[in-house]
């Protein structure tokens, strides 16, 4: 079972480029494709501060 709840997952959007994210559940982060930053998610809790976030490469994974 995924660490995130789903409903909450289906209305967070990135605060950079308000596009849905996704969840990478080994990582423990919420992924924007569009703004190409990972945020944070520590105990269940999304971190969705930009300055948490982390910048990925510019290949996205599923």
């Amino acid at each position: 079972m995924s660490g995130l709840d789903p409903w909450l997952l289906e209305r967070l959007v990135c605060p950079v480029s308000r596009t849905p994210l996704r969840y990478d559940e080994t990582a423990q982060e919420l992924i924007s494709d569009a703004a190409r930053l990972a945020y944070p998610v520590r105990d269940g809790v999304p971190v969705m501060l930009v300055e948490e976030a982390r910048p990925i490469d510019g290949v996205a994974t599923a």
